[in-house]
């Protein structure tokens, strides 16, 4: 049997390196498509189809599991391409390669962010993936990806502040009461507007009163009561007697 015909490469036109491309990443074939954007780019260097190709390996990097190679390949065109109309994109691609949450978004929504393990998620990249998501939003309001950024900056506002929960426990479960609440604090002060704000507060509470520092703990307790009038940690404080605090967090 006669092998397949294959193409001869050296006759394609930028357009057809692009086509086959763009074919080979629809069909989650993504190191071939990579290879391809990339050999499209060191043949035909200039033009809007370069530019494209420099682009979409960006978004095949980041498919094929290879953020790094992603979050270079979006920084590249950032720096080649600051003004073009698409920019926005390589942000949001760049954002996304950092997002690497096992969970995901919608992991995030079912399980809750109470119920994820924390001390496997890298603080580092949490930080970063918000910083990006957060330049892409100021600088295009308006972009098709901005609304999913602010979603995903939701999402990571809280796991840096569960990241602080998760060790302001460690430190209540040693009896470290001042790092607790140190912890704790911090996460008030720096992520208000998360849910984990409300842990933190009985944190404080439970830290300062170990700690006979009740003026201190009677003003978290006030805000508690007042932001979280329902709250089930608020619920314990009547009956700190009949419960330990570190029976609260065993289930």
């Amino acid at each position: 049997m006669l092998p397949d015909r294959t193409d001869d490469q050296e006759d394609w036109s930028a357009n057809k390196f692009y086509s086959e491309a763009k074919e080979k990443l629809n069909d989650g074939s993504y190191p071939a498509a990579i290879k391809l954007y990339e050999t499209l780019e060191s043949r035909y260097p200039y033009g809007r189809i370069a530019q494209q190709a420099q682009l979409e390996v960006a978004y095949a990097h980041y498919k094929n599991d290879e953020p790094a190679s992603a979050i270079a390949a979006a920084d590249r065109f950032i720096k080649l391409h600051p003004n073009h109309a698409n920019v926005d994109y390589a942000y949001y691609i760049k954002g996304l390669a950092n997002f690497n949450e096992g969970w995901g978004m919608l992991g995030f929504l079912l399980k809750g962010p109470f119920k994820q393990d924390m001390s496997e998620r890298d603080p580092k990249a949490s930080y970063e993936s918000f910083e990006i998501f957060k330049e892409l939003v100021t600088r295009f309001p308006e972009s098709k990806y901005a609304a999913d950024s602010r979603q995903r900056m939701a999402y990571l506002l809280n796991l840096l502040a569960m990241g602080e929960i998760h060790t302001a426990r460690y430190y209540m479960k040693r009896k470290a009461y001042i790092a607790a609440a140190n912890r704790a604090q911090n996460a008030v002060k720096e992520y208000p507007p998360t849910p984990a704000t409300e842990e933190a507060l009985y944190i404080m509470i439970k830290a300062y009163e170990a700690l006979e520092m009740y003026d201190l703990r009677d003003d978290a307790e006030r805000v508690m009561r007042i932001n979280f009038p329902d709250s089930i940690f608020l619920a314990e404080l009547p009956e700190v007697g009949a419960k330990a605090w570190w029976e609260f967090w065993k289930n």
